[in-house]
């Protein structure tokens, strides 16, 4: 009788929790839905929400791999270079279509992924971070060195948004209508993330990041979870990097190197790495900061450096795990 009585009086939090959740969640699409009316009017611009939205696709994709199944890549900046460079050549070299460049941007670095999955899903811990770098850092030499395909160091140049075309209507991208392509992206890649990590697979990846060893007890092939969680996120990385290569019309090699695979994990470290919101919030944070000090000081990467670590000394679950924390106590 007691244990029913405990029962029912937890019922009614749970359930006003899980509609806290929900308006949150509305109030955060609502937001991101009217930026360009609300963004210029506290100094801010479009572009900038525009970058925010790709890297917090980015870092959604790898925290798919590091938070929900406990991989910690410090390589995936290959498949957002690879993204960004599928895109472009697509663009420069096959046709003019931006529908079917993001497409071949997406699919060169999932594909990418998938292919180096079974050569990184056996290794756990500090082997499987050195490995991942060590392949990203094969990408970024051959970007390098590819000097009549890539441009080298100089990058890659060339290519620009074209119009997006609809039946017979053709419609330009400017700053803002870019930006909805982005969110309407943006969008379907967090309602897929959100499908998985409510599936069985989900499930699965959170298995094998908590107890590997009792996963294969149950008969589970555990480097095949690991595998599936890897090339998911390299085509959502990959997409990210197509979209931003069309955001700034250029790429270069420093989209392969593994500085950037350590910012997509700082996103979700700050955000944090096991809630679904943590990598975006992460990436707000992160480009936010980014932009304003970079306008203000030359030292800026020391600063965001300094946030990182009280993040972490203070916020060890990341601010909305604080949050969370806070609003349960």
């Amino acid at each position: 009788m007691s244990t029913m009585i405990r029962g029912v009086a937890a019922s009614p939090p749970r359930r006003s929790a899980i509609g806290r959740r929900e308006i949150a969640s509305g109030l955060i699409w609502l937001l991101l839905l009217l930026v360009p009316l609300w963004l210029p009017a506290i100094g801010g611009y479009t572009d900038l929400a525009t970058r925010i939205l790709i890297y917090g696709m980015a870092a959604t994709g790898l925290n798919l791999l590091l938070g929900q199944t406990g991989g910690l890549s410090f390589g995936h900046a290959a498949y957002f270079g690879l993204g960004t460079y599928g895109t472009g050549l697509f663009l420069i070299h096959v046709v003019p279509s931006l529908p079917l460049a993001i497409i071949a941007g997406t699919l060169l670095g999932g594909i990418a992924a998938v292919l180096v999955g079974p050569m990184v899903m056996k290794r756990r811990g500090i082997y499987f971070s050195m490995i991942t770098i060590a392949f990203g850092q094969m990408f970024y030499f051959v970007a390098v060195r590819w000097n009549g395909l890539t441009g080298g160091e100089d990058g890659l140049t060339g290519f620009s948004r074209v119009p997006l075309h609809i039946g017979s209507r053709s419609v330009a991208l400017g700053s803002t209508g870019y930006y909805y392509l982005v969110f309407g992206l943006f969008a379907l890649v967090m309602l897929v993330v959100w499908q998985i990590l409510r599936s069985p697979l989900g499930h699965g990846f959170v298995a094998a990041r908590e107890n590997a060893t009792r996963l294969r007890f149950l008969g589970v092939a555990v480097e095949r979870q690991i595998w599936a969680s890897f090339a998911i996120s390299g085509f959502i990385v990959g997409l990210a990097g197509s979209l931003d290569s069309l955001l700034v019309n250029f790429t270069s090699p420093a989209n392969f190197q593994w500085q950037l695979s350590g910012e997509f994990v700082v996103m979700c470290v700050l955000g944090g790495m096991r809630s679904f919101w943590g990598p975006f919030l992460g990436a707000v944070i992160f480009i936010g900061a980014q932009d304003y000090l970079s306008s203000v000081t030359q030292n800026w990467m020391s600063l965001i450096g300094l946030i990182f670590v009280l993040s972490v000394l203070f916020f060890p679950n990341g601010l909305l795990g604080f949050i969370r924390g806070r609003a349960r106590a």
